[in-house]
């Protein structure tokens, strides 16, 4: 199931990748894309989308075996707190990274 914030994630990611692989004239000199740098900052962005997708599943996973008795409360509500605040900050990253990328495309080149 691929949510609003994965897709926008996903937006943000190949908008990112797209403009790391153009060069930028006009100064001179050509700046080459990063390479390497951009690889390790889209993993960085994947792993932590997919620890946030498991955090949730695994609240998701308990909550309905409390439904069922066979979880415990305090594990239930732990694993939902932490899955809520998986979520807000996930959010906000996304948030601060399309803020950056909006600011990003208003530059003057």
């Amino acid at each position: 199931m691929t949510t609003t914030a994965d897709f926008n994630i996903h937006q943000a990611l190949n908008a990112y990748q797209r403009a790391a692989r153009e060069t930028v004239s006009g100064t001179g000199n050509d700046v080459a894309p990063m390479g390497k740098a951009n690889e390790e900052f889209g993993d960085l962005v994947r792993s932590a989308i997919m620890e946030a997708r498991q955090i949730g599943e695994r609240s998701e996973k308990l909550s309905i075996d409390a439904i069922n008795d066979r979880a415990d409360i305090t594990q239930v509500v732990t694993a939902v707190a932490e899955a809520e605040l998986t979520l807000q900050t996930v959010v906000n990253v996304r948030d601060k990274v399309l803020e950056a990328y909006n600011d990003i495309i208003r530059m003057p080149v």
